[in-house]
């Protein structure tokens, strides 16, 4: 989404009243809201400035046909209740998201809420792990479920937010919702390994939570980045499974267990970078 600016724009065509597609100078097609910016108007007629609320872009033709049937059927309140939750999250965060968010939080949002009316509660299994893993983007979820009761009176549950949290991954990561489930279960199942292997990191979220941070980016490199190794020093290397043999061993151990279940590993460049962040972190503890 652009922000508005003052420009000339002619209708292409008239979603419903409050939505009309246009052309930019580019020649690409983008999506303009406001209220009653469609009603009684035709192709070809110019957009009354005064009346454009929001400008959306997709990133490619298939979203953007999949973005204006969608926004054809859905109620007003719907799309300004995600693109409130859009601009917050960016706001409050500072995370850059692929545009196809606007897309899959409005699909999203507009399912979750007919849903409930009809008492269908859905609850997101990895609840948890979201509030650890995710804390910021489940605040937002959090912000989300306050909004939406503001706007509809309607109390959704925790699981929600979590539901919420995942999209926003999704597009912070240019991730499909299976990759950042399948991404979320691994960094929990190395967590474990990690707390199984050496139980005293329980006792400390903060210097865990330094640890986390190494391994959603580990995770997410593994599950969509094609691995690239650096500058192999192998005496470098070698030092390390020497004087952090019991880390480095606990790695190892991790770095099967991805082979096995997940059909990928980490290079050997994160195999010593993750050993040091564990024996770094045992020594904070030893402190």
């Amino acid at each position: 989404m652009e922000k508005v600016r003052k420009r000339v724009m002619e209708i292409k065509k008239i979603i419903n009243n409050n939505i009309v597609s246009s052309i930019d100078k580019d020649g690409r097609e983008l999506i303009v809201m406001g209220r009653g910016i469609g009603y009684g108007k035709k192709t070809g007629q110019m957009i009354e400035e005064s009346t454009v609320e929001k400008i959306f872009r997709m990133d490619n033709e298939d979203a953007l046909e999949r973005f204006k049937e969608l926004l054809a059927n859905l109620p007003l309140e719907y799309i300004q209740l995600s693109n409130n939750i859009i601009s917050y999250a960016k706001a409050s965060i500072g995370i850059k998201l692929n545009q196809n968010v606007y897309l899959t939080l409005m699909d999203h949002i507009s399912f979750a809420i007919d849903r409930f009316k009809e008492g269908m509660h859905f609850t997101n299994a990895l609840l948890e792990e979201i509030k650890l893993f995710y804390s910021k983007e489940y605040l937002v979820g959090m912000y989300a479920l306050n909004l939406i009761e503001e706007k509809t009176g309607l109390r959704m549950p925790d699981d929600e937010a979590a539901s919420i949290a995942l999209h926003l991954v999704n597009a912070e990561y240019n991730s499909k919702i299976s990759e950042t489930f399948h991404m979320t279960m691994m960094i929990q199942e190395m967590v474990d390994c990690i707390e199984n292997k050496f139980p005293q990191f329980k006792e400390n979220s903060m210097h865990m939570d330094w640890l986390v941070s190494n391994l959603k980016y580990m995770a997410h490199r593994i599950m969509k980045l094609p691995a690239t190794e650096g500058i192999e020093d192998e005496e470098f290397y070698d030092m390390i499974r020497k004087h952090c043999a019991e880390e480095y061993l606990l790695v190892d151990e991790m770095n099967e267990f991805l082979k096995e279940k997940y059909e990928c590993s980490m290079t050997d460049e994160e195999k010593v970078y993750l050993t040091v962040s564990i024996r770094r972190t045992r020594d904070i503890y030893r402190c």
